[in-house]
């Protein structure tokens, strides 16, 4: 079968997200003209529904995004939501992001348990309807209380105890919720039995209040991990509290900033404490393993013994139910419960994606037998009695393997929780860089290396020094033991945080985004086939991670980056070619092919990836923080330190929706990464005059340099975050002094100076492209603020760059005085060819986009698109092994295209 050299299946998603959005250039006078016809209709109610079937489930409540045209709602307005019914539901509203004339652009919403009833909803302006019970918080100099209606929390600003207490009807479910971290100092790769380990606790350096209701409250608490003397391993942990619920949301992160060499994190968790008031064969353990299956103990059984003290005692057992008075029991069991043993202790260790282990011992200092194993745990559990319990859950528990679920001391008068985010029972983590350089002590020596494994390496540059990971967890205070249903319904809020979301209609409608993407459209043969294609090459990706275990506690949310045809395996121990860390931006291929189809799946896929590459792949301490890190055999491990990978273009869609906090914390932390360009060149390997970086003449590319700049600086402007005056400035005038260049766009670089904020204009033409300066988020950016700023100019040096990228290198030279030299992913840039002949509503250049989209360099109709098994291959599962396509991350930019058919959709063949 065909099949596509190494850059080709990045280079395909790359076609893709370019299809997403070249669909909606070329449908210009379909996608667009169906919005202008519905202009009078742009104030009409928002429609949202759950993402997937089965609405808010045990859930404490749900939080959305609902994107509105500009002009449309004024910064004020006051939003209700209504079911499809009709029915009124309680909402809390607040403004993520205004259009530059104040008017509304993004609104976040939040529902309790009062949403759990309906599928479907409408938000339109009008009085929103009051709770039956509201959350409120309350303040002291040392501590914040949350109250649900239902439950009632007590948070700590200073000490080792994020959570003090959590009662309900006056009853304690848990109390002493704090962090712990278990350090080792050595690994002796042959024997592990003479390491020691030390015990730290999270301490707290402050909590503050975010919201404070009515329906939704939200606590941030900040510290690191503490032993004697020594503090590290900052952590950022955020509580969310829903009025009427009985439950809690735990968004934990920790960031590393130990010596690789010798800082291996032994076990990482969070732990509360459960007092117990009921008799032993009144507590309960609930465990959960795959999909609705449960252990189902109590912690004192009087189930299986020699003598039955009836079948309404164990069936009241088994249910979770309290036991009937033990003189109803048949008195030979009454009498010789003290020689029933009890089973105390509790663990369940999920080591890799594919098995966990579960066993118990009825205390310290004797035997643990096992209780059971499986697959893929749901990484869910309850302990109680019938008086009150806590039921726990850490969300992609196999997937963040290696984790593990901990009871301890079931049969006293107090069990601890530990939901372990490392499990104590794995090896240590290693984060030592991989390999001793071979050598690689200068530039010349750095590229060649370059040249034979694709790896940028550099001494020292390969450190896990400020990476970040961040983890959910859910907790619930029940006032007695669950019913069966219950617990299924819990443990699939864990695994599956229900969601709403607004229709792809209404974003379309909205124009967020620049506007770069329009519905699934099938209506013709053409447009049928490439939506087929997108839909393969989303299987495709969705089955590689499960067929190659792209899973882990640092891995999970990635995918790899080239494919090895000899080895039937992805590259993943060759230098540059393994993880793939946002290379090609198949985070804007997955969202965008998200916002056009509102799929759930692609939702789930985005939304991991935008946890780890937002996290692992990018630093949040030390001297590079506000840069990513380019692909390779680990994250942190290529010495190419960059904005492109760090950009806020990847996360703005996964904020926008959900209006999730730690992305923004992470948007918000990069409006100053232009300070980045003192301390690290990104370029400084391959420069061939003198450059010594000064704060007044910086050099910063206008492709994958400016791009993140700008798209953290535009969020943090349309946010009103603390920064919006600078980051708004900052955007004019780079937007101006680029225009402004003897060749603009095409020019390639410029001299930045950090304390004006603008690009010095240069004396002389040049001619600097690269066929990565667009593949990071440019062309997003681009298009989102010709959109909002009015700089004519700024917008005639992007089409420009638009039109002559895919041009002849005659008309190249014609227009620059001379040609863009060797360029690639043609393919890619259609959609750019695609954008400039929507605006310009030229002809020619539409024809050329599609052209280049369907007969370049990249997925062409001579593909075949199948799905043929290679048998006997060197996979470590040949019976999984499809070689679809030869794969490589090159082909996501191919997506791209795509995606963005629609743009020239009048020029479309039939």
């Amino acid at each position: 079968m065909s099949a596509i050299p190494r850059r080709s299946l990045l280079k395909a998603a790359a076609v893709a997200g370019a299809a997403a959005q070249f669909s909606w250039a070329l449908g210009r006078g379909d996608a667009r003209a169906a919005v202008a016809a519905e202009a009078p209709a742009d104030a009409r109610p928002a429609r949202v529904t759950w993402l997937e079937p089965g609405g808010l489930g045990a859930a404490a409540g749900s939080t959305f995004g609902v994107a509105w045209p500009r002009g449309v709602h004024p910064d004020d307005q006051v939003f209700a939501l209504t079911t499809a019914d009709g029915a009124a539901v309680p909402v809390q509203t607040w403004t993520t992001a205004r259009w530059p004339d104040g008017s509304l652009k993004w609104t976040a919403h939040a529902v309790g348990p009062e949403a759990a009833g309906a599928e479907r909803f409408t938000v339109a302006p009008g009085t929103p309807a009051t709770a039956a019970k509201t959350v409120s918080v309350t303040e002291t100099g040392r501590r914040i209380t949350i109250d649900t209606g239902t439950v009632r929390a007590v948070v700590s600003k200073e000490g080792g105890k994020l959570v003090e207490s959590v009662t309900r009807d006056g009853v304690k479910i848990a109390t002493d919720g704090r962090l712990v971290l278990l350090r080792q100092g050595d690994l002796d790769d042959g024997d592990r039995g003479d390491a020691s380990w030390d015990r730290f606790d999270g301490e707290i350096s402050g909590a503050v209040v975010e919201q404070r209701g009515p329906v939704r409250a939200v606590v941030r608490i900040d510290g690191k991990h503490r032993k004697g003397n020594r503090s590290w391993l900052p952590f950022s942990v955020r509580l969310y509290f829903y009025a009427g619920s009985e439950s809690f949301r735990m968004v934990h992160t920790v960031t590393y900033d130990g010596d690789q060499r010798k800082d291996f994190i032994r076990g990482l968790g969070v732990r509360f404490t459960v007092p117990l008031r009921d008799a032993a064969y009144d507590r309960h353990i609930r465990i959960a393993g795959e999909g609705a299956g449960f252990l189902t103990e109590a912690v004192q059984g009087v189930t299986g013994l020699r003598r039955d003290p009836g079948a309404a005692v164990r069936a009241a057992q088994v249910k979770g139910e309290k036991l009937p008075d033990p003189a109803t029991w048949d008195q030979r069991v009454t009498t010789r419960m003290q020689y029933v043993p009890t089973w105390g202790d509790y663990t369940l260790a999920q080591l890799s994606a594919d098995g966990f282990t579960l066993r118990k011992r009825t205390k310290p200092g004797h035997g643990w037998i096992p209780a059971g194993g499986g697959r893929r745990a749901s990484g869910f559990g309850y302990v109680g009695g019938v008086t009150g319990g806590l039921s726990f859950g850490l969300r992609d528990f196999w997937q963040k393997h290696p984790a593990q679920l901990d009871i301890r001391g079931a049969a006293g008068d107090a069990a601890q929780v530990t939901l372990w985010l490392w499990s104590p029972e794995a090896q240590p983590m290693d984060l030592r860089f991989y390999h001793d350089g071979m050598g690689q002590d200068t530039f010349p020596e750095q590229l060649e290396g370059l040249n034979i494994t694709y790896e940028d390496h550099e001494p020292g540059f390969g450190t896990p020094y400020g990476i970040a990971r961040t983890s959910e967890l859910m907790f619930w205070a029940n006032a007695t033991t669950p019913a069966a249903a219950t617990l299924v319904d819990q443990a699939a809020a864990v695994r599956t945080p229900p969601q709403l979301a607004v229709s792809p209609e209404d974003l379309v409608r909205a124009r967020v985004f620049g506007g770069l993407f329009s519905p699934v459209d099938r209506s013709t043969p053409a447009r049928a086939t490439i939506e087929d294609h997108l839909d393969y090459l989303f299987t495709y990706y969705k089955d590689q991670v499960e067929q190659r275990r792209w899973y882990g506690f640092w891995d999970y949310g990635d995918i790899m980056h080239t494919y090895d045809e000899d080895r039937h395996q992805w590259r993943y121990d060759v230098g540059g070619y393994a993880w793939d860390n946002s290379e090609l931006s198949p985070d804007l291929w997955l969202w965008y092919a998200y916002l056009r189809s509102g799929r759930a799946d692609i939702f789930r896929f985005a939304e991991a990836m935008t946890r780890h590459t937002g996290e692992v792949d990018v630093y949040h301490l030390g001297t590079w923080a506000g840069l990513g890190t380019r692909h390779g055999v680990q994250h942190f491990a290529d010495s190419a330190k960059q904005q492109r990978i760090s950009t806020a273009v990847y996360r703005r869609p996964y904020y926008f929706l959900t209006a999730d906090e730690r992305v923004g914390d992470l948007m918000h932390a990069l409006v100053d990464s232009d300070e980045t360009f003192l301390a690290l060149d990104p370029i400084r390997k391959i420069r061939t005059e003198p450059y010594t970086p000064d704060r007044h003449a910086l050099s910063i590319g206008f492709g994958t340099d400016w791009s993140g700049l700008a798209a953290a600086w535009l969020t943090e402007w349309e946010r009103g975050g603390p920064k919006a005056a600078k980051a708004e400035a900052r955007l004019r005038s780079t937007m101006e002094t680029i225009a402004a260049q003897p060749n603009g766009f095409v020019q390639g670089t410029g001299l930045y100076d950090l304390d004006t904020g603008r690009f010095a204009i240069a004396d002389e033409p040049a001619v600097g492209v690269s066929h990565l300066s667009a593949m990071f988020g440019l062309v997003e950016m681009c298009a989102e603020l010709i959109d909002l700023v009015d700089q004519p100019r700024f917008k005639e040096a992007w089409l420009d760059y638009c039109r002559y990228f895919n041009a002849s290198k005659t008309e190249q030279a014609a227009r620059y005085g001379q040609n863009f030299g060797t360029l690639l992913l043609f393919q890619g840039h259609s959609r750019q060819d695609a954008y400039a002949a929507a605006q310009l509503n030229d002809t020619r250049l539409a024809q050329r986009a599609w052209a280049t989209f369907d007969r370049s360099d990249g997925y062409t109709a001579a593909m075949v698109w199948d799905k043929t098994p290679v048998q006997g291959s060197n996979a470590l599962e040949p019976g999984y092994e499809h070689l679809w396509i030869s794969t490589n991350t090159t082909a996501l930019y191919g997506l791209a295209a795509i995606q963005n058919l629609a743009l020239v959709g009048d020029h479309l063949p039939t």
